[in-house]
C-alpha cells in the first residue's frame, strides 16, 4: 500500500507512451494536465517553469512558514522529515526533476537500456539518465523506495556532475556513498535516508518526471523544493508565489512585532491578532525605514491581513 499511488503513476506512465523518445517519462499532455493550475512558463516537456527571481526570493523564506500557507489551503501532504545531510548550513531551493526506481528484473531492465541505448542515444546505467536532464535552478528528487545497501544513487562523481549542471543539491529516498568527497563540493548538500560504501545494485529507472512518492507526499516535477536542516518541502509549482510572498510579509511582521514588543509600544496580544488601523499605519511607516524588506502599500497590506491565518 505504501507504494501503490507511486506504481500506479509509474505504469499508468508506460502504457501511454507513443514513442520511444518518451523514455520512461509521461507524454506532455499529461503532465500538463496534472499541473493544469500552473499558467506561467514550461519546459519542453510541460515541467512547469517557476521563474529564477522566484527561486532567489525562495532562499530566504522560512520552512515553517511555507508549510503553514500550503497546509491552510489544503496541501497537507507536502512536508517530509528525518533526512541525514552532507551539511547541516547549505538549504537546497529548486524546481525538482523526478525520478522513480524500482528493484530491476532481467526482461524489464534489458528492455529499458536497449531502447536507451540504440533509440535515444543513453549511455551509462539508468540512473545517470536523470542527471542527463537537469538544468540550472533544479534539484533532482529521486524515490528509490528507501532502499540503503545497493540504493546509493550517487557517488561522488555523479555528485559532481549534477552540481555542475544545477548549481544545486539532492533528494533522495535512498542512499549515497562518497561522503567525504560529496562534502568538499562546496554549496552542494543532499537530503537521503542514509550513506553507505555500496554501489547501486539490482534498481532500473521506472519514472523519469513523473509523479513521485517521497514518503507521506507526493511530489511532481516542477514543484518548488524548499529543504532546510529541519526537513524537506515540496510546494506545487502554481502555489509558489502565493507562499513566498506570504512568508516574505510573515518574516516583515515578524520583525516589526519583535521590535515593538521589545520597545514596550504594542503587546504581544495586539501583534498576533488583527491589526488595528493604527498598528496598519506604524508598519508602513517602520517598512518605509527597512528598504531591505521591499515595499508594500496599504491595501496590499490590508489584503494580506484579511487572510491571516498564520
Amino acid at each position: 500500500m505504501k507504494s501503490s499511488l507511486a506504481l500506479f503513476f509509474s505504469f499508468s506512465a508506460l502504457l501511454c507512451v507513443e514513442s520511444a523518445s518518451f523514455a520512461q517519462t509521461i507524454p506532455k499532455d499529461e503532465l500538463v494536465f496534472l499541473t493544469s493550475e500552473w499558467q506561467g512558463e514550461r519546459f519542453p516537456d510541460g515541467r512547469p517553469k517557476i521563474p529564477d527571481a522566484l527561486l532567489e526570493r525562495a532562499k530566504n523564506i522560512g520552512l515553517d512558514d511555507a508549510w503553514t500557507v500550503l497546509k491552510n489551503e489544503g496541501y497537507t501532504n507536502q512536508y517530509e522529515g528525518n533526512w541525514k545531510l552532507i551539511k547541516d548550513d547549505v538549504p537546497v531551493i529548486g524546481r525538482a526533476v523526478t525520478a522513480m526506481f524500482m528493484p530491476s528484473r532481467p526482461d524489464i531492465e534489458k528492455n529499458i537500456k536497449e531502447r536507451g541505448f540504440t533509440k535515444q542515444g543513453r549511455k551509462g546505467n539508468t540512473n545517470t539518465w536523470p542527471i542527463e536532464t537537469l538544468t540550472k535552478g533544479d534539484v533532482y528528487v529521486a524515490d528509490a523506495f528507501g532502499k540503503i545497501g545497493g540504493g546509493t544513487l550517487m557517488g561522488a562523481t555523479l555528485g559532481n556532475a549534477i552540481f555542475s549542471k544545477t548549481g544545486n543539491g539532492v533528494i533522495f529516498n535512498g542512499a549515497a556513498r562518497d561522503l567525504q568527497e560529496l562534502q568538499n563540493i562546496k554549496g552542494f548538500n543532499a537530503f537521503v535516508r542514509d550513506f553507505h560504501p555500496s554501489f547501486l545494485e539490482e534498481m532500473v529507472l521506472m519514472g523519469l518526471n513523473t509523479p513521485i512518492r517521497i514518503g507521506s507526499t507526493m511530489v511532481l516535477p516542477g514543484d518548488l523544493v524548499i529543504a532546510q536542516r529541519e526537513g524537506v518541502l515540496f510546494v506545487p509549482a502554481h502555489m509558489a508565489e502565493q507562499v513566498i510572498s506570504t512568508c516574505e510579509f510573515v518574516t516583515r511582521k515578524d520583525q516589526f512585532g519583535f521590535e515593538m514588543v521589545k520597545s514596550g509600544r504594542y503587546t504581544t496580544g495586539q501583534i498576533d491578532s488583527q491589526w488595528t488601523d493604527d498598528i496598519k499605519t506604524n508598519f508602513l511607516k517602520w517598512l518605509g525605514q527597512h528598504p531591505e524588506l521591499g515595499s508594500m502599500t496599504r491595501p496590499e497590506l490590508d489584503k494580506m491581513m484579511s487572510k491571516r491565518t498564520w
